[in-house]
């Protein structure tokens, strides 16, 4: 399979986690309708996500919360010991109507996205990328972890150099648990330092190789092309990885309200650009992003990158009509006009902060242990 394909599914079309959380906003519905609005999303490319059966789950989840999850949503509440037990129920991690059958279907996008990359190719599952999830208990809004599931299923494919490198603006400490140690999965995260969950220090290796940047605060375009070239692609080269899966979360551009990263969403498509001829088999995932202009415009940015789509300067009326009608309680403080007339950002430039600098330096260092 070498025409990318794009896994979507229409449960998340009016799913929310509740009207005054952060995903209440709409993300998958947005980049479909503005793919399929701009022509970059023929029916030959598009896949229906299939909802991954409770026993697939439990190859990361246990089984008792698994049930948990599935109790919590027909049952609508949680007990005391339940909320305390599995960390759902809370102001991040909400009962809402669709909370296991949303987060079960974007992980079995996920897993069907590892059996059509069983001979290679390229899939798509924005999604996906719920790198918080826990084996036992949900954290930072993700009830599962399907990059953990995906990596776990290439293993099972008898795969043995899986890369996964990760450019949400949170650094995913569930796939770190899962494969800490473990010398098969080279893990590679950039994230806003000092952000939560407060881990993936720069010395901080999983107990094995995974390579953890941890970004300044303002970090813009300059900054993370030195990342990206300095240490991800040379990293990422060096493993000559089987496969390599890339969460692409959407929460380290300037507007969102979760990072205090400075970057444009060109800076996410030139990582997937880059990274895409790397591994015979690459999975591109969502992740975080909470401004609905902005998560949408990138994550359709990747989606014609992957397909070496050429992206308009200007939006034609039916795609800029999806970005207008789109509203948020949060709403900017910023010129709306690029946010609905284009999908690319203007480069956001600028000096190199010295703490990243020396701590790129620190990496490079040690770059005879990435693999």
């Amino acid at each position: 399979m070498q025409t990318p394909v794009f896994i979507g599914s229409e449960i998340y079309r009016g799913s929310s986690y509740g009207a005054r959380h952060p995903l209440s906003i709409p993300r998958v519905p947005t980049v479909i309708d503005l793919c399929r609005a701009l022509g970059w999303l023929p029916p030959s490319q598009y896949r229906i996500s299939p909802r991954a059966k409770p026993q697939a789950l439990t190859a990361w989840h246990s089984p008792a919360y698994i049930a948990a999850l599935q109790a919590a949503e027909t049952l609508g509440q949680v007990s005391p010991e339940i909320r305390a037990r599995h960390q759902i129920g809370t102001l991040s991690n909400p009962v809402f109507p669709e909370m296991f059958r949303r987060p079960a279907t974007a992980a079995g996008g996920s897993l069907l996205a590892t059996e059509l990359l069983a001979h290679g190719g390229v899939a798509y599952n924005p999604g996906g990328g719920t790198h918080h999830g826990m084996a036992d208990h949900a954290g930072g809004f993700c009830y599962l972890n399907d990059p953990v599931l995906a990596i776990k299923a290439f293993l099972a494919q008898g795969l043995s150099r899986i890369a996964y490198v990760d450019i949400d603006a949170h650094h995913c400490d569930g796939v770190a648990a899962a494969f800490h140690g473990d010398p098969r999965v080279l893990m590679i995260s950039t994230h806003e330092a000092a952000r939560w969950p407060f881990t993936g220090t720069l010395d901080d290796r999983a107990g094995s190789h995974a390579i953890n940047l941890p970004l300044p605060r303002a970090t813009n375009d300059s900054g993370f092309a030195m990342a990206l070239h300095e240490v991800i692609l040379p990293a990422v080269q060096a493993f000559t990885p089987q496969a390599l899966v890339l969460q692409c979360g959407a929460d380290a551009v300037t507007e969102d309200p979760l990072s205090r990263l400075a970057l444009s969403n060109n800076a996410h498509w030139e990582a997937v650009a880059l990274l895409r001829p790397l591994a015979p088999r690459l999975l591109v995932l969502g992740g975080g992003g909470y401004n609905p202009w902005t998560v949408g415009r990138l994550w359709s940015g990747v989606w014609a990158t992957l397909n070496n789509t050429e992206i308009p300067d200007r939006l034609p009326e039916p795609a800029r009509a999806i970005l207008a009608a789109l509203s948020w309680s949060r709403r900017p403080a910023f010129p709306d006009e690029p946010l609905i007339d284009t999908l690319r950002d203007a480069p956001r430039p600028g000096p190199i902060a010295d703490d990243l600098r020396a701590s790129i330096q620190h990496l490079r260092a040690r770059r005879a242990a990435w693999v």
